[in-house]
């Protein structure tokens, strides 16, 4: 493991040196040392079917009510002494901007909570908690890694708390450092296994609490109680910047088109939102290609539609943006990587595979380019997924359009000038970024939850934030039980449909039925054709722009906290006006509207219409 974890380092820039005094602004409610939580209604899973599935997998933290945090009413009694708490961090996950504020707000209100409790990093993520490996966080440990990129303070390895080896290990660690609580930093797949882990050790009798933080840079961890992720902001926006870069240069060149890849594997959120901020000509969804069962040449005959149209306009540039993930959405692609996937599984060498495919995956892949036959072939990530950061999906794209380009000239369908493509994969350069405003209090505020939450008691959670869009003095504070994000994958939607795998939290895919999809779709016509660009500059720290938000996120009406407020302001006003005693009339209104609400919930919680992404056998 890299001795330089923690260690104290000179913020060189000016940049770094001003960042590192910056101060996140707390939401009321988490501006003392305590909170009171308020216990709301019991949860489920955001499918009725697959409840029962995960009630069976997590019969000790299925069900478990939402928490809502606000301040303590202000003639509150006197509050006991409270114990110092001991507890453990966690990178476990890719690093994102805004990782190391969740750290640094839970060692401040561990802090404020007890001058005497411990907050214990370890050291080279989960394969340091497996080995117990730690160091003890401090503000001069912290001094110079507040709003700073990377995850450098502690590190991060396999992503992973899965096996029955790796959850014992991790136990151990719990039991012997005496810890009350473990926070888990990471997305869909981290946080999966922090439920788990959870289950377990109340299984085992071990008294830490288990407590997920959603920090992701694909925007995939996103649900009915998490508007989006830390580190989902910072990478649009220094993505965004470099698509509108690359769309200036085309424009100005005025003879390439651009064929950029974003981060984005299983849902296209990235990809989504820097096309809202820079207006490429151009944009592929993964879930449109999905929904309408695209084949590979009908994209690559889109593309080319696009070109021609723009030839007849006399411009012959143009960008287009995709997401990492859009390979595995394109049918016969995914088939031909699931086969791989298997003969990977069944440790078939490498030479071999080709001549071990089906007959018809074998054909489609020596239709392919050599190079992405090669970059198919390469050895699975540790999830058993195939190295989408690795395939050269752009490239892939880029050649396939030029044939066809070449092909419609030959054939008199095309009489512009010969098309020219400039590949870019924009996967790594916003990773280590210095996080924007919003990450670093979004962060910040993540971190004092986390320990809100432990000194409740609270296990199984994760620390959450609505109202996002707005001021952080509108902020709702909460924590979120990680099963009721949770659900069991379908091979299809339907009557039919049957539950198969365990129960997890899986990536959310692009709401094509949303507010901010319906806006691209109003502008598609413009971006294609008018050179629409927009250019949003480099991240602003200071000043105007300082404070602006994801696109995405500021669109969609997202407040779930608040609508179930709602709902229970409006289920309270009838208990009062329904009572014994109230007139026949009133009790018939009531009881005829009550059944037409069931009636309406019972469709819409019907399987076939359940906004689950839509999941294929593997």
């Amino acid at each position: 493991m890299n001795a330089d974890f923690g260690a104290p380092k000179e913020l060189a820039g000016g940049l770094q040196q001003r960042r590192a005094v910056y101060q996140p602004p707390l939401p009321p409610c988490l501006q003392g040392p305590t909170v009171r939580a308020e216990y709301g209604d019991a949860t489920t899973t955001i499918d009725p079917t697959c409840a029962q599935a995960v009630a069976q997998a997590f019969p000790h933290t299925f069900g478990q009510p939402l928490v809502s945090f606000v301040a303590p009413a202000a003639d509150a009694a006197a509050v006991e002494e409270r114990h110092p708490i001991r507890v453990g961090v966690v990178f476990s996950g890719r690093q994102s901007p805004g990782g190391h504020n969740v750290v640094w707000g839970l060692h401040d209100a561990l802090k404020a909570y007890n001058p005497q409790s411990v907050l214990y990093g370890f050291v080279g993520g989960t394969e340091g908690l497996f080995a117990n490996k730690t160091l003890e966080i401090t503000d001069d440990v912290l001094a110079s890694y507040k709003n700073q990129g990377g995850f450098d303070l502690l590190g991060r390895s396999i992503d992973q708390i899965r096996t029955t080896k790796q959850v014992n290990a991790a136990m151990t660690t719990c039991r012997s450092l005496n810890l009350d609580g473990l926070v888990i930093i990471g997305g869909v797949t981290s946080n999966s296994d922090a439920a788990q882990l959870a289950e377990t050790l109340i299984q085992n009798n071990c008294k830490t609490k288990v407590v997920g933080v959603p920090v992701s840079l694909n925007g995939d961890l996103k649900n009915q109680f998490v508007e989006t992720t830390v580190g989902f902001d910072t990478l649009c926006k220094v993505n965004s910047q470099l698509v509108s870069n690359v769309c200036l240069d085309a424009i100005s060149a005025g003879k390439y088109y651009y064929f950029v890849r974003l981060m984005g594997r299983k849902a296209s959120h990235v990809a989504f939102e820097c096309a809202l901020q820079s207006h490429p000509n151009m944009l592929i969804l993964g879930e449109e290609v999905a929904l309408s069962k695209l084949t590979l040449m009908e994209i690559i005959n889109k593309i080319c539609d696009g070109v021609q149209a723009r030839a007849e306009l006399g411009k012959y540039h143009g960008v287009l943006v995709i997401p990492e993930g859009l390979i595995e959405t394109i049918p016969e692609m995914y088939t031909l990587i699931q086969e791989i996937n298997i003969l990977h599984n069944n440790n078939v060498p490498v030479a071999e595979m080709s001549s071990q495919l089906s007959p018809w995956a074998a054909a489609l892949f020596q239709f392919l380019p050599p190079f992405i036959r090669r970059e198919l072939l390469l050895h699975q990530e540790s999830d058993n997924s195939a190295q989408l950061s690795q395939i050269d999906t752009e490239q892939l794209l880029a050649h396939l359009v030029e044939t066809e380009m070449i092909k419609r000239t030959k054939e008199g369908r095309y009489k512009g000038r010969k098309f020219s493509s400039v590949c870019h994969f924009f996967g790594y350069q916003a990773r280590g970024s210095i996080p924007s405003n919003f990450d670093c209090d979004y962060a910040y505020a993540l971190g004092r939850i986390s320990l809100h939450m432990i000194a409740s008691g609270l296990t199984g959670y994760m620390a959450t934030v609505a109202n996002l869009k707005d001021p952080v003095d509108k902020w709702r504070c909460a924590a979120a039980p990680l099963t009721a994000m949770m659900s069991v994958k379908r091979h299809l939607r339907g009557p039919g449909a049957i539950p198969i795998g365990r129960p997890s939290i899986h990536p959310s895919p692009i709401d094509l039925k949303g507010k901010a999809y319906e806006l691209l779709r109003e502008k598609a016509s413009s971006f294609l054709l008018d050179d629409f660009y927009r250019t949003p500059g480099g991240i602003q720290f200071e000043g105007p722009g300082s404070d602006a938000k994801p696109i995405t996120l500021t669109i969609e009406n997202q407040d779930y906290m608040g609508d179930i407020e709602i709902l229970k302001e409006y289920l309270g006003k009838v208990r009062t006006m329904v009572k014994p005693g109230c007139s026949r009339e009133i009790l018939k209104a009531a009881i005829s509207s009550m059944v037409s609400v069931t009636d309406v919930l019972t469709v819409m919680s019907h399987p076939l219409n359940a906004e689950l992404p839509l999941y294929h056998f593997k």
